[in-house]
C-alpha cells in the first residue's frame, strides 16, 4: 500500500493558549456488498489521533503515531481491521489533537514559530478486499464529515479542557446521524519522508491509587505517592455544568502545590498566562462519569483539585494511569543496602517516566527530546531495558535535523530552535554514542550502517570549529554541577574531551563497517585532539587536568587522556579533591557520567558507594533522605528548587551497579556479543547484591553474598558464551587464584579475602 498524501482537516483555525479551537470529529459511512476476506488501514494522523472502526478504538497506543517535526519524517500506522468490517454499513472515524503538529504550549523553544505547525489533519486510505476478489478503497478526502469535539483545548505541555455537554454520544458508530456536520476540507501535506512508525508504541503501563487526599483551603491535594509520567482517570458524579479544574506537579510546599518549577518565568513571556500541566472537566450532570485525557500527559506525583465538594474528594475521584512506551525489563539490580535498592528504582522510574517514543529531559515542563540526556543515559538504559528500536527511530530524526554544515540541534524534534544554543559535542555525542552503545549491547550492524554518514559528516563538522590550538569550546558544559551556576570543568576541556571521545567512537564504527578511509580520519582527528588537550590543559608535572576539579580530572582519565603510566598519579589528583570535597561528588552530569567507573578501576568502589549514598547534600543518597521517588534534576543543596524532580540523565548509577558491584561486563572488549566477564566488587558495607541482563544469548545472573569469613559467588550464565571471572586484587577463590574461565550453566564458588598465594 502507498502512503496516502491526501490530507483533509476540520478547520484551519490554530488553537492557542488564548484562542481555544476543539479537536476535531472526522467520520466517513461506507456500505460493502460482500463479506470481507481482508482489510487494512494506513493512517497519518497529526499531530495525534484516535482510530475507530465501527465504534471500537483500534489505536495502537496513546499519543500516537510519534511526536515529530513532521517536514522531516510523517509517521503512518497501519491496522489489519478484516475482523471489524461487516457485511452492510459500516463508519471509519478520527479524533485529531494538536499535537506537535501545533505545539503552542511549546513557545520556549520556538515551536509557535514552526514552519510546519498547522491544524490538526489526517491522510488515510482503507483497503478491503471482498470475498469474492473485489476491492474497495475507502480514501481521506473532502467526503469525510465533520464536527468539533467535546475537547474545547488540548496541548501536549499546558494540558487539555473537556466539557461534557459537548458530547455526541455515538458519533464513531454506524448508526449516527452526521447530517448536520460540515464537510472536510483539504489541507496541506507536510514535506517529511512518509515511513511507517517502527518504535514502540507508549502504552498505559499501570493504575495508581491516591495514598492520601488532604484539603488545603477551597482545594484538595491528592498524593499518588511516586513522581511517575501520564495523566488521571477523573471519575465523578457532579452537578450540571460544574467545572473541575486539575493542576499536576512534583513538590508541596506548606501542604500546597508548588508549581514554580513547571514554567520558565523569563520577561519575554510575560505577556502570555503560565503553562501549567492543568486539566479542566465541565460535567453533564446526570449521573457517574469517567474522562481521560487523550491528547496530553503530565509529570506528576500530586494533584490539586478545585471545584469539588468535600463528598466528591473521594479517593475514587482520580486514578494515576502511568504511561510510558512499551519497553521490556532486560535487566536489574538489588542488594541489601535499601539506599541502593531506591536509587534504582528511581532510575528506572525517571527513565521509563522520560521515555515517551524517545527519551525526553523531563515529562512535565519541556518533554524535549534532548540529546545530551539521551546520550548520558544510553548504557544504563540498554542494561535495564530495549529501547533499541525506538533509539533506531528517534536517530532518523537526528539525522534529519542535522543541517548543511554538520551540526545538530539540542533538541529534536525542532522547529529550529536548539543550534545557537544548547548543543555542542556533549549533547551532539547522541548521534555516535547510541548506535555505537546499541551495537556493543545488541549487536546490532544496521544502526551503525544507517548512521554513518551522519556521523562523518559530524566529525567534519568538529574539525571546523577548532581553535587555532586545535581544541573545542562550543557548547554546553558540565551541566548541572551543585550548587555552582557555572562549570568547574572548563568548557574547553570537556569539550575537546568528549570530541576526542566521539572521534575514537567513529573510528571504531567505521572500523566495524570496513569503511577505512573514514576511519583514519576520525583516528587521525581524535589523535589530533588529545594532543592539544596535553599540549594546552594538562599540567604534566602533576598530571592535572585544568580546572583542577572532580569532572576534569575523571573525564581525563576516564577516556584516556592520561597515558596508562600516568594514570595513578592523576588518580590521585582525583582523589585528592574528593577527600577536599568531604567525599561528596562535586560534578555536574558529565563528571557523574564516568567518576564512579574511575574510583573501581583504581579499586575504590567502597569510596564510590559512599559517595552516592551518604545522606547529606550534595549526594544520591541526599535524595532519597528527603523522599525523591524518581532521579532530580540537580545536586543542589536547597529543599526546592526551579528544576524538575524526574530527570534520568543521573542514571548511569545503574550501570555501576550492574557492572561494577555485581559484576556484569557484557562484551567486554567491544568485539564479541557472546563474551562477557564477571568481575563483581564486594563493597565491605553490603552483605549482598544481585544483577541480571538479558544478552543476546540468553540471561545472565550474578548473586553474591557474605557467610561468615566467605563470600559465595554465583554465576549463571548462557550456552555458547565465553569469557572470566575476575576478582579485584583483594579477594581470591579458596584455591588461591583471583580468575578463572567462566563456565556456562549456573556455579558458585567460594571466595574469601587474600591471604596471599597466586594472583
Amino acid at each position: 500500500m502507498q502512503f496516502p498524501a491526501n490530507f483533509i482537516c476540520a478547520t484551519k483555525d490554530l488553537c492557542d493558549i488564548n484562542h481555544p479551537v476543539p479537536a476535531p470529529y472526522l467520520r466517513k459511512t461506507f456500505v460493502l456488498e460482500d463479506s470481507v476476506l481482508n482489510a487494512e488501514v494506513i493512517i497519518c494522523g497529526i499531530g495525534f489521533y484516535k482510530l475507530f472502526i465501527n465504534g471500537v478504538n483500534i489505536t495502537k497506543g496513546e499519543l500516537a503515531p510519534y511526536i515529530s517535526n513532521p517536514d522531516d519524517v510523517l509517521y503512518y500506522d497501519r491496522y489489519d481491521i478484516t475482523h471489524l468490517l461487516t457485511r452492510g454499513n459500516n463508519v471509519i472515524a478520527v479524533l485529531l489533537g494538536n499535537g506537535m503538529l501545533n505545539a503552542f504550549g511549546g513557545y520556549v523553544w520556538d515551536f509557535e514559530k514552526a514552519l510546519f505547525r498547522s491544524s490538526p489533519k489526517v491522510a488515510l486510505q482503507a483497503n478491503i478486499v471482498m470475498v469474492k476478489g473485489k476491492t474497495v478503497a475507502i480514501t481521506g478526502d473532502e467526503s469525510f464529515k465533520v464536527s468539533a469535539s467535546p475537547i474545547r483545548y488540548d496541548d501536549l505541555r499546558c494540558g487539555e479542557w473537556y466539557d461534557a455537554n459537548k458530547e455526541q454520544p455515538g458519533w464513531n458508530t454506524i448508526d449516527f446521524d452526521d447530517s448536520t456536520w460540515s464537510n472536510a476540507q483539504k489541507a496541506v501535506c507536510p514535506k517529511g519522508e512518509k515511513r511507517t512508525c517502527t518504535a514502540n508504541p507508549v502504552i498505559i503501563a499501570r493504575e495508581i491509587k491516591p495514598v492520601s487526599v488532604t484539603k488545603n483551603k477551597d482545594h484538595f491535594i491528592y498524593d499518588f505517592g511516586v513522581n511517575l509520567a501520564g495523566f488521571c482517570r477523573l471519575h465523578i458524579k457532579g452537578e450540571k455544568n460544574q467545572k473541575i479544574e486539575y493542576i499536576h506537579g512534583e513538590y508541596l510546599v506548606d501542604g500546597d502545590l508548588y508549581v514554580e518549577n513547571l514554567q520558565f518565568i523569563r520577561p519575554e513571556y510575560s505577556h502570555l498566562p503560565p503553562y501549567l500541566q492543568k486539566n479542566e472537566y465541565v460535567c453533564r450532570g446526570d449521573g457517574l462519569e469517567t474522562y481521560v485525557p487523550s491528547f496530553t500527559y503530565h509529570g506528576f506525583r500530586y494533584v490539586s483539585v478545585s471545584g469539588i465538594t468535600e463528598e466528591q474528594a473521594t479517593p475514587e475521584l482520580l486514578t494515576y494511569l502511568v504511561i510510558h512506551s512499551d519497553l521490556k525489563e532486560m535487566g536489574g539490580f538489588s542488594c541489601s543496602d535499601e539506599t541502593l535498592n531506591k536509587l534504582q528504582q528511581m532510575t528506572r522510574n525517571a527513565t521509563l517516566s522520560n521515555f515517551v517514543y524517545y527519551p525526553t529531559d523531563c515529562p512535565h515542563r519541556e518533554k524535549n527530546g534532548w540529546t545530551g540526556d539521551a546520550s548520558l543515559s544510553a548504557e544504563h538504559t540498554l542494561l535495564n531495558l530495549n529501547p533499541e528500536k525506538s533509539y533506531k527511530e528517534w536517530l532518523l530524526n537526528i539525522r534529519k535535523a542535522q543541517n548543511e554544515i554538520g551540526a545538530l540541534p539540542g533538541i529534536v524534534p525542532t522547529g529550529g530552535w536548539g543550534f545557537d544554543w544548547g548543543n555542542g559535542p556533549a549533547w551532539d555525542n547522541v548521534l555516535i554514542n547510541l548506535p555505537y552503545s546499541t551495537y556493543i549491547y545488541r549487536n546490532d550492524e544496521g544502526i551503525l550502517k544507517e548512521n554513518a554518514t551522519a556521523i562523518f559528516r559530524y566529525v567534519h563538522y568538529l574539525t571546523t570549529r577548532m581553535d587555532e590550538n586545535s581544541l573545542i569550546a562550543i557548547g554546553l558544559g558540565d551541566w548541572c554541577s551543585p550548587d555552582h551556576p557555572d562549570y568547574k570543568a572548563p568548557l574547553v576541556l570537556t569539550d575537546s574531551i568528549t570530541s576526542m571521545d566521539i572521534c575514537r567512537k567513529a573510528a571504531y564504527i567505521f572500523d566495524v563497517l570496513n569503511m577505512d578511509l573514514q576511519r583514519d580520519f576520525c583516528k587521525k582527528t581524535a589523535d589530533r585532539l588529545q594532543g592539544a588537550i596535553r599540549a594546552r590543559l594538562v599540567d604534566k608535572s602533576t598530571m592535572t587536568a585544568a580546572g583542577n576539579c572532580q569532572t576534569s580530572q575523571a573525564m581525563a582519565i576516564y577516556y584516556d587522556v592520561f597515558d596508562p603510566s600516568e594514570k595513578l598519579a592523576a588518580f590521585q589528583i582525583l582523589l585528592d579533591r574528593i577527600r577536599g570535597n568531604d567525599n561528596h561528588i562535586d560534578t555536574g552530569i558529565l563528571g557523574a557520567r564516568v567518576i564512579f567507573h574511575v574510583l573501581t578501576a583504581f579499586g575504590y568502589s567502597d569510596l564510590a558507594y559512599e559517595m552516592i549514598t551518604v545522606p547529606t547534600a550534595p549526594s544520591y543518597g541526599e535524595w532519597v533522605v528527603r523522599g525523591e521517588t524518581s532521579l532530580p534534576e540537580s545536586f543542589a543543596s536547597n529543599a526546592i528548587r526551579l528544576d524538575s524532580g524526574n530527570h534520568h540523565f543521573f542514571g548511569d548509577i545503574s550501570n555501576w551497579f550492574i557492572q561494577c558491584v555485581a559484576g556484569i561486563r557484557l562484551n567486554p572488549y567491544c568485539d564479541n556479543i557472546n563474551e562477557v566477564n564477571i568481575e563483581p566488587h564486594f563493597i565491605e558495607k553490603l552483605a549482598e547484591a544481585k544483577a541480571f541482563h538479558e544478552a543476546p544469548a540468553g540471561k545472565i545472573l550474578v548473586e553474591w553474598k557474605r557467610e561468615k569469613d566467605f563470600v559465595c559467588l554465583s554465576v549463571s550464565v548462557p550456552g555458547g558464551m565465553t569469557g572470566r571471572i575476575r576478582l579485584e586484587n583483594t579477594y581470591s577463590f579458596i584455591n588461591g587464584y583471583s580468575e578463572r574461565i567462566l563456565e556456562t550453566g549456573t556455579h558458585e564458588y567460594k571466595v574469601s579475602k587474600r591471604l596471599g598465594g597466586k594472583k
